[in-house]
């Protein structure tokens, strides 16, 4: 399940360190908007599809969408415009959302007393299919052109289809509703869960500063002083792997000590990293910068969904789709306030709005604690 969760995800970040090339083949203004229409894709996905697993047999459904994602990556692949190209980069973004059928199902198998270290798990294989992907996509891109990383994608996808059609397990639901009242039920969900709210905005506001630098990090450095390439780009996502021991290391620390100062410490990270990012502009700051940013991001996701997934049991797919959902929409956000600020104002405009992020993320934890008082254990 880790590994069928990280080769779904990796796909909505494949664009990143190829929008150098692909703008080179596909000229106009339309390029800067692929990682921005793949997270609304992603989010959109979330909103339409996740909420499924509360309701169908899972195994069926995660099958299903690895051969939806094989098909709508081959589209990406063919693209003859920027136009298409966007448009299929919104259909893998809604596809890709197979990674979180993935981990509320992993949630449901485990038992509650190591549900933090099961979810940390699974996390932990999809962060590094997001890690690997940068470096996989640049390099390809660099050496055999854009288009076959996305050809790559596609039998990657429908292997992972035929492998978890023989070992997934069955599900069984008790839910009765109907597809219409599922996703009614959603606002009341939102409504009534004031932590899933809390949650889900931290998360947002954190994924929202990490995006914005894979956004624009191709431009910057691909521009004078530093001219590099594509390659180059990748090999800033193997740093990202770092995020990789953060993810079941907050989901232990969540099992024994509770949540809430991992979520805090997460936080912390992400403005910290976006102050180093806006002040010391160089290879090394950058390095250093990316590897807190994906610290910042995984430890908060894992405590955060440590928090929902205890919430209501027998609606965690839609609980997961408020969460993600939200945190996709500030991706996307991110990545859209992203490239106007660099439109603007270059890179001292982009880290300003990252440093902004990163602080009222910091801001509505710490509001929180204090509203809190001393906190659960």
């Amino acid at each position: 399940m880790a590994v069928a969760a990280g080769v779904a995800v990796a796909n909505i970040y494949y664009n990143q360190p190829m929008l150098g090339l692909i703008e080179r083949d596909l000229p106009g203004p339309l390029i800067g908007l692929i990682p921005m229409a793949t997270q609304l894709g992603y989010a959109l996905g979330l909103l339409l599809l996740v909420p499924l697993g509360d309701l169908v047999e899972r195994r069926r459904l995660i099958v299903g969408q690895f051969i939806a994602l094989g098909a709508v990556l081959a589209l990406a692949a063919l693209a003859p415009s920027a136009m298409m190209l966007l448009l299929a980069s919104f259909f893998v973004g809604a596809a890709a959302t197979v990674a979180q059928q993935i981990v509320p199902f992993a949630a449901t198998l485990a038992a509650p007393q190591s549900r933090g270290a099961t979810v940390g798990t699974v996390m932990a294989g999809l962060v590094t299919g997001i890690f690997l992907s940068r470096p996989l996509a640049g390099y390809v891109a660099a050496f055999a052109g854009w288009r076959t990383m996305f050809w790559l994608g596609v039998p990657l996808a429908l292997a992972t289809a035929a492998l978890l059609a023989l070992r997934l397990p069955h599900s069984r639901s008790e839910n009765r509703q109907s597809y219409g009242q599922l996703l009614a039920s959603l606002a009341t969900l939102w409504r009534e869960l004031p932590d899933l709210r809390l949650a889900a905005m931290t998360q947002a506001l954190i994924f929202g500063a990490f995006t914005m630098f894979w956004t624009v990090i191709a431009f910057r450095l691909e521009a004078p002083p530093f001219g590099y390439g594509a390659d180059v780009v990748g090999l800033f996502g193997i740093l990202g792997l770092v995020g990789v021991l953060a993810t079941p290391a907050s989901g232990f620390l969540s099992d024994r000590r509770g949540p809430y100062s991992a979520i805090l410490l997460g936080t912390v990270v992400t403005l910290l990293s976006w102050v180093i990012l806006g002040t010391w502009e160089s290879l090394v700051g950058f390095a250093i910068a990316v590897a807190l940013l994906d610290i910042g991001l995984q430890g908060a996701i894992v405590a955060n969904q440590y928090v929902i997934f205890a919430l209501r049991p027998e609606a965690q797919s839609r609980i997961n789709t408020l969460f993600m959902g939200s945190m996709f929409a500030g991706g996307a956000i991110g990545a859209a306030m992203a490239s106007e600020g660099w439109r603007i104002g270059g890179w001292p405009a982009v880290a300003g709005i990252g440093i902004a992020l990163g602080a009222a993320a910091v801001t509505l934890q710490a509001i929180k604690g204090l509203s809190r008082g001393r906190q659960p254990r």
